[in-house]
C-alpha cells in the first residue's frame, strides 16, 4: 500500500510538471506570434484571438511535426517538397499565418463576419465550413485556448 501511494504521488507530480510545461509553451508561442496575428487581424478583419487560438491548437503551440518541418501551423493541406505528408509547406511561420487568413477570407461566411470580434461566431462558422474533422472537440479546444489566455 505504501508503494502504491508513492507511485501515485510520483505520477501526479509528473502530470503536474507536464501541464506546467505545456502551459508555459503555449504562453511562449502566443507571445512569439501575437504581433503576426495582430497585423493580419487588421489586414483581414479576422480577430487575432481566432488566428492565435487556431494556431495553438493546430500546431501544438509550435511543437507539432508539421509546424517544425513544414512551417504549417494550421494543418493546411497541399503539396510540399519536404515530406510525403498531405500538408502544405510554407517558407516561414508568417507565410503559414497569411495562408490561413487567405483561406478564411475565401469562405462565404467571411464577408458576414469580417471586422467583428465575436469569436464564438467565427469558431462556429469555421467549424461548420468543415475546417476540422471533429468540429465539436475542435470548437471546445479553440474556446479553451481563448479563455485560458484571455485572447
Amino acid at each position: 500500500m505504501k508503494h502504491f501511494k508513492s507511485l501515485k504521488l510520483a505520477v501526479i507530480s509528473v502530470v503536474l510538471i507536464l501541464i506546467s510545461a505545456n502551459l508555459s509553451a503555449q504562453k511562449s508561442y502566443i507571445s512569439q506570434n501575437k504581433q503576426i496575428a495582430d497585423h493580419l487581424s487588421k489586414e483581414y478583419g479576422i480577430p487575432s484571438s481566432i488566428i492565435l487560438a487556431v494556431a495553438v491548437v493546430e500546431s501544438g503551440a509550435g511543437t507539432s511535426k508539421n509546424s517544425k518541418t513544414l512551417n504549417n501551423h494550421f494543418g493546411i493541406v497541399g503539396k510540399n517538397p519536404v515530406t510525403t505528408s498531405k500538408y502544405k509547406y510554407f517558407e516561414s511561420v508568417q507565410a503559414s499565418y497569411r495562408a490561413f487568413c487567405e483561406l478564411l477570407s475565401s469562405k462565404k461566411y467571411y464577408s458576414r463576419l469580417k471586422g467583428t470580434d465575436n469569436h464564438s461566431d467565427w469558431i462556429s462558422a469555421i467549424a461548420r465550413a468543415g475546417y476540422s474533422t471533429q468540429p465539436k472537440e475542435w470548437m471546445r479546444r479553440i474556446n479553451l485556448i481563448i479563455n485560458k489566455f484571455n485572447l
